[in-house]
């Protein structure tokens, strides 16, 4: 079967760059269609429990690589739905970061202040928690005594919780059954659907040619619900603007495989990959020091043995976010809990002859595995990644019926990256290790290269056509009217976690969208509250809107 039709804007992905671009043009009054490639699933449909065919392994896209696998959503609301909810800020020092190129990597007219108001806009669209300490888990009440006990500081993390509805499930990364995770399914999509957009699930988009009328068409293969390999059948869209936003894995992949029939890509697309320089360790805690050193113990008896560390990063170490520090030595240290799959398979255990992550050993500390606490880091890597050509169809070669595929990326880390992770290693050693509290190591990176579940950079914004695919409004070089609005936009790796940026870099692309779209005779106009109404981070932005316009 095949089928075809018009709109104004076709939207490619549901995640927080494609649901907020959605919302903003529906609001003003273009037709806009979402495509999205995973599954829609209600907050009564997320199951807890990690099995095969499960809500988990629907609703996540686990790609292998060459180096690097990356683990992000697939679903509609995107990687809104399984992230952990942390939205802190990127700190004012990632915006002038040089990296690999020897200059400023971000374009000039971005900086932390001018990305304030924009931040602003999604603070008063997404409810944002400032967590206090009576809000922290154990494990971030732990992680905090022992940053202390080392002499170091320890702050809580902002987080999309509405605090009042969390029942403390601990099975927030499999999709918020309680719609306290403020995901993408609560304001935006909801917002977006109320002005009229369409999004249809379980749409992978395969490629985009051009009309001869200067429109684009969006060829896409509709997936079946069970077996992500089986394709139902295809179609076409045709639009005079497109957004792409299916994330940093897959929006280079659909250009890629685009480039036949659209011509030249720019030379970016596909290149500058970063990992957000993301790395965890395992601390095996020794619950005696812990009681006897620190003084906290964990209650007996929970439904969730490892209750106390079941849930998001509440507490980060931020004292290496220092802006005098030279470039390659900044670093967050961010306590969380990953789900027992990867996290057992993935974890090291310390060993005489060298870390492992199998054997003997390796069964002695799985049986501890309640005792666990791992922390995530978050340095500045060196945009190593490169994709290669792409495959048949999708972003990766499926290998199981969900959620498993073997992609193109491939990724070596450099020296720069190389030192910055074995630097944040020490650091979480120095606090964990000190006076007995844990043993810790390191994730080994044999199994599937290095890993990482904030994919950024590869099409993304700059001013310099040699190394950004997109110019400083998202407009991708050479191919007006295609705008990038994903973590694929970001420059670089931010030492936080890139919600919150990525959200605030498609709001501020909305503007200069919205006058690519009135160019190209859609009747649009930008200007729409938060999708709760509020108005004062819209007055806040104001001042900018004019210049991103253009008029």
């Amino acid at each position: 079967m095949s089928s075809s039709e018009r709109t104004d804007v076709l939207v490619v992905g549901s995640g927080f760059g494609g649901s907020i671009a959605a919302y903003h043009l529906a609001a003003g009054g273009a037709g806009v269609v979402v495509l999205e490639r995973g599954p829609w699933l209600n907050s009564e449909e997320f199951e807890h429990d990690f099995k095969l065919g499960s809500s988990y392994t629907r609703i996540f896209d686990f790609v292998a690589g060459d180096g690097m696998s990356v683990l992000g959503g697939n679903c509609v609301g995107g990687g809104s739905v399984v992230y952990f909810a942390a939205m802190p800020r990127a700190p004012r020092f990632v915006f002038e970061r040089r990296g690999g190129i020897g200059r400023r990597m971000w374009p000039a007219s971005l900086s932390r202040d001018t990305l304030e108001p924009w931040y602003d806009r999604v603070a008063e669209s997404i409810e944002i928690t400032k967590q206090g300490w009576d809000d922290v888990t154990y494990a971030g009440g732990l992680w905090a005594a022992a940053c202390d006990h080392a002499g170091r500081t320890a702050n809580p993390v902002p987080a999309a919780i509405d605090r009042g509805s969390c029942t403390n499930c601990n099975w927030m990364m499999a999709g918020c059954r309680f719609d306290a995770k403020q995901s993408l399914l609560l304001n935006y999509l909801p917002a977006a659907l109320a002005h009229g957009a369409r999004i249809r699930p379980l749409h992978e988009v395969q490629r985009i040619s051009r009309n001869d009328d200067g429109s684009y068409r969006v060829h896409y293969d509709v997936i079946d619900a069970e077996d992500y390999r089986v394709r139902v059948e295809s179609g076409t869209i045709d639009a005079k603007i497109v957004i792409l936003a299916a994330g940093a894995g897959a929006t280079p992949v659909i250009l890629q495989r685009s480039e036949t029939e659209l011509g030249p890509m720019p030379h970016a697309v596909g290149r500058y990959f970063s990992g957000n320089g993301e790395r965890l360790n395992t601390a095996v805690l020794n619950e005696d020091r812990v009681r006897e050193v620190l003084g906290l113990t964990r209650a007996d008896g929970l439904g969730y043995a490892a209750n106390q560390i079941g849930k998001g990063p509440t507490v980060a170490n931020w004292d290496r976010l220092d802006g005098s520090l030279p470039e390659y030595t900044r670093y967050s240290l961010e306590q969380l809990y990953f789900p027992p799959g990867l996290g057992t398979i993935l974890a090291q255990v310390a060993d005489p002859d060298g870390p492992t992550w199998f054997g003997v050993k390796k069964k002695e500390m799985l049986r501890r595995w309640q005792s666990w606490l791992i922390i995530f880091q978050m340095i500045e890597d060196d945009n190593e990644g490169v994709f290669g050509p792409p495959p048949v169809a999708g972003n990766a070669d499926r290998i199981s019926q969900q959620m498993l595929g073997v992609g193109r990326l491939r990724y070596r880390p450099t020296e720069n990256t190389l030192r910055a992770w074995a630097m944040a290693d020490a650091d979480v050693k120095d606090i964990l290790e000190r006076d007995g509290l844990a043993t810790v190591t390191a994730w080994t990176n044999d199994v599937v290269g290095a890993y990482t579940v904030h994919p950024l950079a590869s099409c993304r914004i700059g001013d310099d056509p040699a190394t950004s695919a997109l110019d400083d409004g998202h407009e991708l070089r050479g191919h007006p009217g295609i705008f990038v609005t994903d973590g694929s936009a970001v420059p670089g790796a931010l030492t936080v976690n890139p919600a919150m940026t990525i959200a605030a870099l498609a709001e501020r692309a909305v503007p200069g969208i919205v006058r690519a779209a009135r160019e190209r005779g859609v009747d649009v106009v930008y200007g729409a509250p938060a999708p709760s109404g509020g108005t004062a981070a819209r007055r806040g932005a104001a001042g900018l809107v004019p210049a991103l316009l253009r008029d």
